[in-house]
């Protein structure tokens, strides 16, 4: 395989020009990538995150992209939960909660203190979990991350991580260890605005953050999750369009993962500063058919950043993925401490809620999309017995009135 990476390309595309295409779209070019279904790639999705089309096509966009994503994934939302395991971070970034410089209490979980919080999880239903942490390498090691995986595999079928940026055999031991999915947002691809809001630490390097996709797939992840934090960079259309330039190059480097798309938008946190652009909701209707259209297969994620009467107004418009009932605090969904937040999050309802919400709006909320059979290997496969004996004996006081069967 090739040793290039993302960041080769990245240098090639000047983002200033992209910037005047973008602005300079005419309603002609609007009208051909709605004609041809996004086929024009990234020459199309720059027309339909475009001004114009947002003043005069929006609705003609949300039909399609209706159209579209019910083609591909009938009328289903996958849930999942993020799961804090440690709010410590090394590094200096003026838009989050967990920055080294805020005067907060750090916390993070032992295994059994992990488990507790999974216990809560497993009785609400869910099956697909995102470990998160701060980017401490020291406290939130590798080691750390397997002891974790290997004390949750047992009882959810999907595991994926948000934590720092790790070397192409450090992921490869963690999917040995059953990791699903990593997503690794590049908050902003414009260089300028990145080291503005990253003063300190590790994730001041831009392109050890901007190739790490490029780790995960030479390591044969299955799910690479990409986005930008909207509100940290002033042209948000150029930071959307090299998200999609991205995910376009990994798409064809690494076919065999799949691939998600998140758009979230700064929230109120610890240290918090007021977002250079303001991402509308308008703009972000705008963003989710962009991307549908431009991509008919891309899961597409909206988390409860957003409110709840607007994740519902955008749920025929491409969204697959939510997440429901999150905490953003290590051990927040057994013991509320705001103190510990990583950011405030909007839509406070119950997985419960949420779950009959997308009933009555004719949605089936899956929980699971991913089974653990399918990373036994052949020889390991027909032992199913042995699988549920060893759930069955990884007994803790917290998961062990938990149906896992």
């Amino acid at each position: 395989m090739s040793t290039s990476s993302y960041s080769e390309r990245f240098e090639k595309t000047c983002w200033n020009e992209v910037s005047r295409n973008i602005i300079n779209t005419t309603c002609l070019d609007v009208e051909r990538a709605l004609k041809g279904k996004g086929k024009g790639g990234l020459r199309d999705f720059a027309s339909l995150i475009s001004p114009i089309a947002s003043s005069h096509y929006l609705e003609d966009m949300a039909r399609l992209s209706n159209q579209l994503t019910e083609q591909r994934f009938g009328k289903v939302i996958r849930l999942f939960a993020p799961l804090y395991l440690s709010n410590e971070c090394n590094n200096v970034c003026d838009y989050c909660g967990f920055s080294l410089g805020n005067q907060i209490p750090r916390k993070t979980l032992s295994v059994g203190e992990t488990l507790r919080e999974a216990g809560i999880l497993k009785k609400w239903g869910f099956d697909n979990v995102l470990l998160v942490t701060g980017e401490a390498s020291r406290k939130v090691s590798v080691d750390y991350m397997i002891e974790a995986i290997d004390a949750l595999r047992p009882y959810f079928s999907n595991l994926s991580l948000e934590v720092q940026p790790l070397k192409k055999k450090e992921y490869s031991d963690l999917i040995s260890h059953g990791l699903h999915a990593v997503y690794v947002y590049q908050e902003t691809y414009e260089k300028s605005s990145y080291a503005k809001h990253h003063q300190m630490g590790k994730k001041k390097n831009f392109n050890w953050r901007l190739n790490t996709p490029d780790r995960l797939g030479q390591a044969g992840i299955k799910k690479i999750g990409l986005g930008c934090l909207y509100g940290l960079t002033k042209d948000w259309r150029t930071d959307s369009y090299f998200a999609a330039h991205h995910l376009d190059y990994l798409e064809k480097k690494y076919w065999q993962t799949s691939y998600a798309m998140s758009f979230p938008r700064l929230r109120p946190c610890e240290g918090e500063i007021d977002p250079v652009a303001n991402l509308s909701d308008q703009d972000l209707v705008q963003l989710i058919c962009a991307y549908r259209i431009f991509n008919h297969e891309l899961e597409l994620s909206l988390s409860t950043r957003e409110s709840s009467e607007l994740r519902e107004n955008l749920l025929p418009l491409g969204v697959t993925t939510m997440s429901a009932g999150s905490k953003t605090n290590p051990g927040g969904y057994a013991e509320s401490n705001a103190e510990l937040e990583q950011f405030e999050i909007s839509d406070d309802r119950s997985p419960r809620e949420i779950k009959e919400m997308l009933k009555q709006r004719g949605y089936d909320p899956v929980w699971k999309d991913w089974d653990i059979s399918y990373d036994l290997s052949e020889k390991e496969s027909p032992n199913i017995d042995g699988l549920v004996k060893a759930k069955s004996s990884f007994k803790t006081p917290e998961l062990s009135q938990v149906s896992l069967l």
